[in-house]
Order: C-alpha cells, then sequence, then structure tokens
C-alpha cells in the first residue's frame, strides 16, 4: 500500500515535467503552428464550432444519442461524418505564393469561415497509457476560404499562423468550402419521427376535415395494453385490430421529411399556406415525456400564386407531397405521402 503510495506521488510531481520535455521536443511543433490542419483522431472531437462573418453560425456537439446541433436539434449524421472525414483527410496541396499572400490573407479576414475543434484531452498523458484529470481542450483553430482559380483547392489559415495554404483531400476533385456550413439548416436532421414501440408513451392523430375519425393511443407500459379513445367524443374504443394497430405503433421508426422550406419560399406564402384548413396532426408523447408535434396542409398540384379564386378551386391537390410544421413551429417542410401513409389511416381502419 505504501509503495502504491509513493508511486502515485511520484507519478504527480514527475509526470507534468515529463509531458513538458516531450511536447517541447516533438520536431513537429513549428510546423505543425503553420500546417496541421488535419485532425488525427476524430473520435475524440466533441465539439465544433463553424461561424461566418455575418450571424451564421452553428455548434455541434457529441452526445450518447448523437451529434447535437446547437443543443437543440438532431443533426444529419450523415453529413457530421462527412464533415469529420473531410478533417481527418484533409492535406496541403501548396503554400500560396508570395505575390497572393496578402490578397489571400484579406480575403480570408473578410469572407472567411472560422472553425473550432475541440477535443477530449488530459491533463496529465504518458504515451497514451497513463491518462489523467480528463478535460475538453481547443484544439484548432482555422480559417475557411474561397475556392482557388481551378476549382480544385481551398484556401486555409491556422489561427496565429503566417501563411495561408491551398489544401485539398487527394482523389477529390472539387473544393471543401461547402462542408464547413455555418447555416443551421445544412446540419439538422430530416427525421420527423424515430421512435420504437418502446419508446412511445402515446400517440394522437386528428384530422383536419374528419374529426370522428381522429384518434389516441395510450400505451400501459405496466401490461403492454394498448388504450384506443376516440378524440370526438374522447369514448373508449374496446373493439379493434390488434395487428393493425401494432403497425401502426412501428411504423415511427423512420419517418422524414423530404426538404425544409424555409429559406426557399417567402414568408408570405408559408404565412398563406398554414392559414388554409388543417389535414392532419400528429402528437408523439414518448416514454421521458418528450413530445413531438407535427401540424400537416395540403399542397396544391399547380404553384399557389394562382389567388384568383375562380382559378384556385379547380386547382387539384397534390396527390404526393403535402407540407407540414414542425419543431416547435419553427420549421417548414415538404413531406410524401408515400412515407407517411402508413401512420394516417383514420380510426376506422383499426375498427372494421
Amino acid at each position: 500500500m505504501k509503495k502504491n503510495k509513493k508511486f502515485i506521488i511520484i507519478l504527480i510531481i514527475f509526470a507534468p515535467i515529463a509531458y513538458w520535455f516531450l511536447s517541447q521536443n516533438d520536431s513537429s511543433t513549428l510546423q505543425e503552428k503553420e500546417t496541421g490542419f488535419a485532425v488525427i483522431d476524430t473520435s475524440i472531437v466533441t465539439k465544433i464550432f463553424i461561424a461566418d462573418k455575418k450571424t451564421n453560425s452553428v455548434v455541434l456537439e457529441r452526445t450518447d444519442k448523437g451529434w447535437i446541433l446547437n443543443n437543440k436539434y438532431n443533426s444529419n449524421n450523415r453529413v457530421v461524418e462527412s464533415l469529420l472525414g473531410t478533417m481527418q483527410r484533409i492535406k496541403i496541396k501548396s503554400p500560396v505564393s508570395k505575390v497572393g499572400r496578402d490578397n489571400i490573407v484579406k480575403r480570408l479576414a473578410s469572407i472567411g469561415i472560422k472553425v473550432e475543434i475541440y477535443q477530449d484531452a488530459y491533463r496529465i498523458n504518458l504515451f497514451d497509457k497513463y491518462k489523467f484529470f480528463p478535460y475538453e481542450k481547443l484544439a484548432k483553430v482555422y480559417y475557411v476560404g474561397d475556392v482557388t482559380p481551378d476549382n480544385l483547392g481551398t484556401y486555409m489559415l491556422l489561427e496565429g499562423a503566417e501563411h495561408p495554404y491551398i489544401v485539398h483531400i487527394p482523389g477529390f476533385r472539387g473544393f471543401l468550402t461547402p462542408r464547413f456550413s455555418p447555416i443551421p439548416d445544412d446540419w439538422k436532421s430530416h427525421k420527423v419521427f424515430n421512435h420504437t414501440l418502446s419508446d412511445i408513451a402515446s400517440v394522437a392523430i386528428e384530422f383536419g376535415d374528419n374529426p370522428e375519425e381522429s384518434f389516441k393511443v395510450d400505451i400501459s407500459k405496466s401490461n403492454g395494453n394498448y388504450n384506443l379513445t376516440r378524440l370526438n367524443d374522447n369514448s373508449k374504443v374496446v373493439n379493434y385490430d390488434t395487428l393493425k394497430l401494432l403497425n401502426f405503433l412501428t411504423s415511427f421508426n423512420d419517418l422524414r421529411y423530404e426538404s425544409r422550406l424555409n429559406n426557399l419560399m417567402s414568408l408570405v406564402r408559408i404565412d398563406s399556406i398554414i392559414q388554409t384548413p388543417t389535414l392532419f396532426e400528429i402528437t408523439l408523447v414518448d416514454e421521458d415525456n418528450d413530445t413531438t408535434y407535427l401540424k400537416a396542409f395540403k399542397k396544391r398540384a399547380l404553384p399557389e400564386e394562382i389567388k384568383e379564386e375562380a382559378y384556385f378551386q379547380l386547382i387539384p391537390d397534390d396527390r404526393d407531397r403535402f407540407y407540414a410544421l414542425m419543431n416547435d413551429g419553427e420549421d417548414f417542410v415538404l413531406l410524401q405521402y408515400y412515407v407517411f401513409d402508413k401512420v394516417v389511416y383514420p380510426l376506422s381502419h383499426y375498427t372494421h
């Protein structure tokens, strides 16, 4: 026991000295300050901050449930993995010429996208074997510029470095700036519902033009029973097809929207659509008492800009797609009936 205590005391005293000595004798330190854009181990990346010179910014944080955007939204994991892959595979293509250096630096200062990369680290780390005092550190900060004239490179500058560089990914023909988007919409997950049967506490569907077909399903966790209620008069439905209801409840595991329209349609047009009668509303409450709410609206087969009433009445509804509000009304999205038809059957579907 005494030997162990002596070892710990010696380790605490000499470990910081050893760490300083090893870091100071790293021959690549100076080069790393100028050209160290790549993140060798992306598995220890905990947070990524991206911002432009305007007001756009995103914070991507790794959690036990995946990457979270701006501490609020589920992120598109495929896009995040693409970014991490970019950070890992990025290479120096060439330094910027002395003639063009000043112009590139000025341009990076005016339009560059700032990227901060945070990682898990330890205040004492000996040979990656003995690790003590974990913390989150700011590992890299660099600025991403625009494309080179040949469209095959991207200008980048590490914070604190004197010289900008042209970087690329070997084998990839194109530039990398779009992968460092500071626009939150570019990172949001397209999933609307992503719940297994065991996650669901209740689901309610209300049909705007057919309220007598609206219903709610409550799942009793104690005995696994389903309680079906007719929302029109809050009466309990006793006779229903259990298999059909089970298929309904297991269909919420991966329902996605097609595209987000916030920045593709004018606010006036969106407002006019959400003032129309509701197609249906879905409210799902999970076992953690978190609520996912979707409010759907019909989409005309022809553009809604045709406002003359005589013509408007003749415009058919789109049979393939519909609109919806989600994320507490923050996002206006386009969805497909093909994806959602399996969860928008009326009550009579389960009772006949």
